[in-house]
């Protein structure tokens, strides 16, 4: 299929302008529409999806991977509710924060605004499509999408879905534009269009991540690897972080916010890795272990530096055997991703201080790493969990893809 995506970039931005204008009660009309389509069009959808599956073993995609990308009648059902609840959600765009009034008499404050039109660049996973496109509409901006080639069927059903919604309440179908192509040189072109577009989302592994951060002449919030810890505190409840360990590892492997390595205070080390080791070898998770903990794990490897700073993304983990809380936190600093990072401990204190000293975008006391995610954390649908710092950091959802503008309110004010 032969287009421009140059033209495309172009329309989008005409589109956007079409966006920042409607209300609130027109934007969650079409996203209820949308909501609607995915269950209406579901046969639709998961044949598409079957297409993409079936070409994905022939490729010899990992089982994580084939995971990301599977839909059944449930995941559908989900997602709905999940744009339903952006739908119901309070509509960022507009609103007016902290007017102040100044000594000239000027009444200043600040208003959200959308910034623009957004391209979501990602792998594998097509829910990915529906939560970009609805949450990059709430906030009023257009949206690009440019998904990998191994859910191409599946997005452009989804797609479907989306522009009938839009088409049904008479809103430019541009705003919402999903690339027909996964030829590379046109994301490469998709990432100079800096005159049509104001922010890049890369969204998958990496390698991906690391050649838009590298390429693009927009800006770009990286949604980088997540490299999440659990530490066993000297104070912990050994149930209760035991619980943890197994919920953050193995409930699903192939997410961001599962646990990559685990940290356990020497004190609890003799208690708690049994236990760990026991619940390992029940669930078959590969273990790689320093010398002061590989003797708990029948057939461990050997951890190396790299352990330490690897996504497995699979029933494999890293475990260290630290001294103290502070080796714990030096760890963190060294090998943290920005991600997730939790504590399990029943010494309040100890908790504070850990939410305060580790600066990742979700730092979490005695609750799963799983809980890193924007519905459990109460955004609805996410865009994606930002480990940038500028401008949105951790689960973004709908206020983290609008901007501020400043309010100047006067009555013939001039300056003295």
């Amino acid at each position: 299929m032969s287009f421009s995506i140059r033209d495309m970039a172009q329309k989008a931005r005409v589109a956007s302008r079409q966006l920042a204008k409607l209300s609130a009660q027109q934007k969650n009309a079409v996203l209820c529409s949308i909501a609607g389509n995915l269950v209406s069009m579901s046969e639709q959808i998961l044949a598409a999806n079957q297409k993409d599956l079936a070409q994905g073993k022939e490729a010899g995609l990992s089982d994580a991977m084939l995971d990301r990308l599977a839909l059944n009648e449930t995941s559908l059902a989900a997602i709905a509710d999940a744009v339903r609840q952006v739908a119901s959600q309070d509509d960022p765009v507009g609103s007016i924060r902290d007017i102040r009034r100044q000594p000239s008499g000027i009444d200043v404050g600040k208003m959200r605004i959308p910034l623009g039109v957004i391209a979501m660049i990602y792998e594998s996973r097509p829910n990915v499509t529906i939560d970009a496109a609805v949450l990059c509409f709430k906030a009023g901006n257009a949206v690009i999408l440019r998904g990998g080639k191994e859910a191409l069927y599946s997005n452009l059903a989804l797609a479907e879905c989306i522009h009938q919604a839009l088409s049904m309440h008479d809103v430019d179908p541009n705003a919402v534009v999903v690339i027909p192509d996964p030829d590379r040189a046109i994301m490469n072109e998709l990432l100079t269009l800096n005159q049509f577009i104001d922010l890049v989302i890369p969204r998958g592994g990496e390698g991906l991540i690391r050649f838009v951060s590298e390429n693009s002449r927009i800006p770009v919030i990286q949604h980088f690897k997540g490299v999440c810890h659990l530490y066993v505190d000297k104070a912990a409840d050994e149930v209760k972080a035991l619980g943890l360990l197994t919920n953050g590892k193995t409930q699903r492997t192939g997410v961001c916010n599962a646990l990559e390595t685990l940290l356990v205070h020497k004190d609890v080390a003799p208690s708690f890795l049994p236990m760990a080791a026991a619940m390992f070898a029940e669930r078959k998770v590969r273990v790689h272990a320093c010398e002061k903990s590989i003797g708990y794990f029948h057939d461990a490897e050997p951890a190396t530096e790299a352990d330490w700073d690897t996504e497995y993304l699979a029933l494999e983990i890293a475990v260290r055997v630290v001294d103290d809380y502070t080796q714990a936190i030096a760890h963190l600093e060294q090998h943290s991703s920005g991600h997730t990072e939790v504590i399990a401990t029943q010494d309040y204190s100890t908790a504070q201080r850990f939410i305060r000293d580790v600066n990742s975008a979700v730092v979490m006391a005695n609750a799963s790493s799983r809980f890193s995610d924007g519905g459990e954390l109460g955004l609805g649908a996410e865009i994606g969990i930002s480990t940038s710092k500028l401008h949105a950091y951790g689960p973004m959802g709908v206020e983290s893809l609008t901007t501020e503008k400043f309010v100047v309110l006067g009555d013939g004010h001039i300056r003295q």
